[in-house]
């Protein structure tokens, strides 16, 4: 149970169901003159005297008949009056009030449970909680809601040529670039990431401590080390403790993927490419931090024009780093980032998805998108 201000970000663990309907009583949509439609004049302006006054937050009071009552946005409606006519249409002459004619009987009128019926699920479970519902819970009268306990996910890089940033670059070293990206992206998936530093290609030590972090989190999280080199030991470490689930898939960039379960908690090990990496966790981790966090993934998939042509071979998914522009129509259509790997990544705004069946794209073709806002988890 997590109080609404610290909600933010997480995900419902069970439904939120309105104990009252919204708004609780019928009301007046504008600042105005409250009355019967009955009174109105069946042709012309309609004269009435005004009879109260019913600030926002007030009860009302009945009004006399044939009266009409001063109104604020807001306020309650007095028994028996129906209608609202905004004060910039009528006319205050002394103590009565001239109405315009073709008032529309129920103008200006918010009903009780129009928005919300008082027993009605206004928030499923499994929804990433934003500002808008928090609003909403709130409204209905929560001060907190029961959420689920995010994942804690044991972040490792392998390879004996990487080096924290920050530190001195040996020779025939490059920095590790994966467990800051990696971390983040679970972030912002509702994960928390424990980074458990850089494994190296020693098979002894690597199981050992893949092995130990499997019995203090939900999940195992690897990149570098499931390819087929003699120096890649994960997937023998994983095996020695578990098993895989599958290992490398038809995806281009990220073939060498793997996933299967280490004592039990759900591993998976991504390239060590970080551009792959990126395009395995966008594609396969994503999908899988959602599910085990009990979270429903409600990202509509954008479809863009191609700007672009290119052959592909079938039978192989492939991501391609794009950036949007505007066509000649001002509609966006989608043409290849500059730079390679890491730096298209980088100077992309999201990837484009092309399936196994694809062999060829031509300008204009409708390409389905994924900008890197994905990585937001799941919406409501």
């Amino acid at each position: 149970m997590v109080p609404l201000g610290e909600a933010d970000g997480r995900i419902l663990a069970e439904d939120v169901v309105a104990s009252l309907d919204l708004p609780p009583f019928d009301n007046a949509a504008v600042d105005g003159y409250a009355l019967r439609a009955a009174d109105l004049a069946a042709a012309g302006e309609t004269r009435l005297t005004v009879g109260g006054r019913v600030p926002a937050g007030h009860p009302a009071a009945d009004p006399d008949p044939g009266a009409a009552v001063r109104i604020f946005t807001g306020a309650p409606m007095p028994a028996g009056t129906d209608t609202v006519a905004m004060q910039e249409d009528v006319r205050v002459d002394g103590g009565s009030v001239v109405l315009p004619a073709g008032l529309v009987p129920g103008s200006n009128r918010r009903r009780a449970g129009e928005d919300i019926a008082r027993g009605s699920t206004v928030i499923r479970a499994g929804t990433r909680l934003g500002p808008e519902h928090i609003a909403l819970a709130a409204a209905c009268g929560l001060p907190a809601v029961i959420l689920r306990t995010p994942l804690r996910v044991a972040l490792f890089s392998t390879g004996d040529e990487l080096t924290p940033a920050g530190q001195p670059l040996p020779p025939a070293g490059i920095f590790d670039a994966n467990r800051p990206m990696l971390a983040a992206l679970l972030r912002r998936l509702g994960a928390v990431p424990v980074d458990l530093g850089i494994l190296r290609d020693e098979p002894g030590p690597l199981q050992a401590r893949i092995a130990a972090a499997a019995a203090s989190h939900d999940l195992i999280l690897t990149s570098g080390g499931v390819s087929v080199g003699e120096e890649d030991h994960v997937r023998a470490a994983v095996e020695a403790s578990g098993d895989l689930t599958f290992w490398r898939l038809a995806i281009k960039p990220g073939r060498p993927v793997a996933l299967g379960t280490v004592a039990g908690t759900p591993f998976i090990g991504l390239p060590g490419n970080p551009a792959a990496a990126y395009v395995i966790a966008l594609a396969v981790l994503r999908p899988l931090i959602l599910h085990l966090s009990g979270a429903r993934d409600t990202a509509a998939e954008i479809a863009v024009r191609s700007g672009f042509a290119r052959e592909k071979r079938p039978g192989r998914r492939e991501y391609l780093r794009v950036c949007l522009r505007a066509g000649s129509d001002g509609l966006p259509e989608a043409i290849p980032a500059p730079g390679g790997a890491l730096s298209g990544l980088a100077a992309s705004d999201g990837l484009v998805e092309l399936a196994e069946d694809v062999t060829a794209i031509r300008v204009g073709d409708a390409l389905p998108y994924r900008p890197h806002g994905a990585f937001g988890g799941a919406a409501s």
